[in-house]
């Protein structure tokens, strides 16, 4: 389908024109902007709505936006259309100090001429129409914010931008709510969306049930852009625990088994509330095909892999044989990217888990396939690898106690224990740490280090 399709244009004609050359400069600094290394060679409108008039004091202009770069495949230079992404632009005749991080440019001519536009998330004002329109359950244009009829949201909250986002940004109402708004924009139920509703029909209490939501309709689909939920104040994530308690030389056995309870039910709770399917030996096949494909490609990226690269390579092949054999698992939803900075611990120390977004660089009809929930399970045991590295004190056989314990509380939790199905776990194991070589490797090579470790380990199969 054309993109100009879809343009349910309300804010003033020529508006994006105007803005062009400041975003070709702005967004690809923006820390969530998904296109870095390549030139933003354009623009097209995908949808923009006025929220509060360009000639007033303070104009507000929600808009989403598909930024076209240039790319080199293997036949020569080519542009493509790029990723969408959902901008909240204001407009002042000056920014006061208070907004200078925010600064996207001066407007030199169109409906804004002689004003300066910024990033509105950072000002009071527009963080708060989006909490009202929330509250009321507004239409704007092709806007639609929805709330949960439990949930009571008060007017007045006073807002304040989240700083340490990285994919996505968030705003909190008054140490009551928290609303993220996804960044870059695709058409579908975001998985963030979708499954703690879902999770929220189940009465699961480890997940925060949503209180509202933004949704954009354009051209018969219905694009997630943001979700509000409940703020746990005082909460921790589990990252900033885990590196607290090495830094203090305590163990993380207790809080990793907690954890692992956790995960547990809302594994279980997620099994019950969506479909769930039996993966036998094509689809197995195919997953141990793709997880050999990205070793290849990864070896070949990073040369520290390659001496490894036969003995990783058994992991999948193992795991192929035995679907080979007639074994069978079950697929569900899951978290999709699990690790410990997406779980949060209560002051009365429970755990929760957020983010159900999955990988955002995965298209989305990939994250919201059925996947054995060892993934999730994988994902977290290298996440505690990774927190042991981080500690300015190293604590010997901090990551190997911390992995078992999570094993232990996964299986009380209602789940499976992780460590019968070692062939599986393996695969999962080895497929992410392949990923964080390549990563590493790209952006942070003094991490290198970290995932090379598992990999060693990893190379050799450990005894049935």
């Amino acid at each position: 389908m054309s993109e100009a399709v879809i343009r349910t244009d309300t804010s003033p004609p020529g508006l994006l024109a105007s803005l062009d050359p400041l975003l070709r400069e702005w967004l690809p600094r923006q820390r969530w902007f998904a296109g870095k290394g390549r030139p933003v060679t354009g623009f097209s409108l995908v949808a923009a709505t006025e929220l509060l008039p360009a000639d007033s004091r303070l104009g507000l202009h929600h808009v989403l936006v598909r930024a076209h770069q240039r790319h080199t495949p293997a036949g020569g230079a080519a542009e493509e259309p790029g990723d969408c992404y959902q901008l909240l632009i204001g407009t002042r005749e000056a920014l006061p100090p208070r907004l200078a991080p925010a600064l996207i440019g001066h407007v030199a001519e169109g409906p804004a001429a002689g004003r300066t536009a910024y990033d509105a998330l950072y000002d009071t004002r527009p963080a708060e129409v989006l909490l009202e329109a929330l509250r009321t359950r507004a239409r704007i244009g092709g806007l639609r914010f929805e709330r949960s009829p439990k949930d009571d949201i008060r007017a007045g909250l006073v807002p304040r931008l989240m700083t340490a986002e990285q994919s996505n940004s968030s705003v909190v109402y008054g140490d009551t709510f928290i609303l993220k708004l996804l960044r870059r924009i695709v058409p579908g139920v975001n998985p963030d969306l979708e499954l703690p509703l879902a999770l929220a029909r189940e009465g699961c209490p480890r997940v925060p049930a949503p209180a509202g939501w933004m949704v954009a309709d354009l051209a018969g689909r219905s694009w997630t852009l943001g979700v509000l939920q409940p703020y746990l104040q005082g909460a921790t994530d589990g990252w900033e625990l885990a590196l607290r308690e090495l830094a203090k030389g305590e163990d993380f056995v207790a809080e990793a088994r907690a954890l692992g309870r956790a995960t547990a039910e809302v594994h279980t709770a997620l099994a019950r509330a969506l479909p769930t399917a039996t993966v036998g030996q094509a689809q197995v096949r195919r997953l141990a095909d793709g997880m050999s494909e990205r070793l290849e490609g990864a070896a070949r990226a990073v040369p520290l892999l390659r001496s490894y690269a036969p003995a990783l390579g058994t992991a999948f092949t193992a795991l192929a044989d035995l679907a080979a054999e007639g074994r069978t698992w079950t697929a569900q939803r899951v978290h999709g990217d699990l690790h410990l900075g997406q779980c949060l611990r209560s002051p009365d120390g429970e755990w929760s888990l957020i983010d159900f977004e999955g990988e955002p660089a995965k298209p989305l009809a990939e994250r919201r396939l059925p996947q054995p929930a060892v993934r999730d399970v994988a994902g977290m045991l290298r996440s505690f690898d990774y927190a042991a590295h981080s500690a300015e004190v190293r604590v010997p056989g901090w990551a190997d106690s911390c992995r078992a314990a999570y094993c232990t509380g996964y299986a009380e939790g209602g789940g499976r224990d992780p460590r019968t199905d070692p062939v599986l776990l393996r695969a999962y194991e080895t497929d992410k740490a392949v990923y964080e070589v390549l990563y590493e490797a790209r952006h942070r090579p003094d991490w290198l280090p970290v995932p090379l470790a598992a990999v060693r380990r990893l190379s050799v199969p450990e005894p049935a």
